[in-house]
């Protein structure tokens, strides 16, 4: 990944060139290398306490979050009334949420966190480009609402950008095996297995970099009619039911097969709410598009490429990378 810093400067240069006014409101560990986005103001904080004839009036903190892209304010909120002071716990607990809420999403509001849609190089060796990622640091947020929450103060989103580092020899990653997994399957069950065929494709040959995060949901996307998507038999709540892409859960799990022989890092997998038999038990990753993903970022150390294989009856998912990294892939 990329490091470089991005400083707004956006109330900066209204002063500089005489613009018109830029108002405030209105306004993950691994060796991911990660471009943040800043924002820096001169504006001063507002006055904690007035003086109204001879007595003061003390007014309470206010915590300001800010996004520091657009200069909005999108929180605001009173340290005291969340239980700062009297109970801290709950107070942390609180934050927490606020920063989980921001990053995440809830269901009235979509969350900062964008998942990276990684580069795909075809046959002929052409790369088509995804796009970065960007994620909100739920740990670095809270910090800095418990440092801020005695007097209060304008935080700045720790927004960053994750982006692929294109600066690496592609052709070199296609060098070695340092992993693989095959599953097996009735290949006289058309639909399920074209969409076996279908989410293969989908992932084959994407790069995956040094600290990029992989999401099965993101590069496979939605499971439709329109993109060739057939009825087949799926698992849902314990029961064996039709549905459109029916089978790519193979698809998912005998690639979870594979990257976990790397020794990299997990970030969401479920299990299936039946046992099925084309993997171990408890080594199955089920997905489902808009809710349940299988997720990972790569924590090795180097790039790699993702390898599906589909012949009829079998799925291969296999990693390969270059001559040099070979040794970082031992689990």
């Amino acid at each position: 990944m990329k490091t470089n810093f991005i400083y707004l400067v956006l109330i900066g240069l209204c002063f500089l060139t005489g613009c018109e006014k830029a108002p405030y409101s209105g306004a993950t560990e691994t060796g991911e290398e990660e471009q943040q986005i800043e924002a820096s103001t001169n504006a001063p904080l507002p006055e904690s306490e007035a003086i109204v004839g001879e007595y003061p009036l003390i007014y309470p903190a206010v915590i300001t979050l800010i996004d520091p892209r657009t200069m909005e304010i999108v929180k605001s909120f009173t340290p005291q009334l969340l239980g700062y002071g009297t109970d801290s716990e709950l107070y942390e607990a609180n934050v927490k949420k606020i920063a989980k809420d921001l990053a995440r999403g809830t269901k009235e509001r979509t969350g900062y966190d964008q998942t990276m849609v990684l580069h795909k190089v075809e046959e002929n060796g052409n790369v088509i480009e995804g796009s970065p990622g960007i994620i909100l640091k739920e740990s670095e947020l809270v910090e800095k609402i418990l440092t801020a929450s005695p007097k209060g103060d304008h935080i700045f989103l720790p927004l960053y950008i994750l982006e692929t580092d294109l600066e690496i020899d592609i052709p070199s990653l296609d060098d070695v095996t340092v992993a693989s997994f095959t599953t097996y399957f009735n290949g006289a069950q058309s639909g399920r297995s074209e969409n076996i065929e279908l989410s293969s494709k989908a992932i084959h040959n994407i790069l995956v970099g040094d600290g990029d995060y992989f999401s099965f949901n993101t590069m496979v996307g939605e499971r439709t009619v329109e993109k060739g998507y057939q009825p087949a038999p799926e698992i849902i709540n314990k029961e064996l039911v039709m549905g459109i892409g029916g089978g790519i859960c193979q698809t998912s799990s005998t690639l979870f097969n594979a990257v976990d022989q790397l020794g990299i890092r997990i970030t969401e997998r479920h299990h299936h709410s039946l046992n099925i038999g084309y993997v171990p038990t408890g080594r199955d990753a089920t997905v489902a598009y808009g809710s349940l993903d299988f997720k990972f970022q790569n924590t090795s150390g180097a790039p790699f490429l993702i390898k599906a294989y589909y012949s009829k009856g079998a799925l291969t998912i296999a990693i390969t990378t270059s001559h040099q990294y070979k040794e970082l892939f031992k689990k």
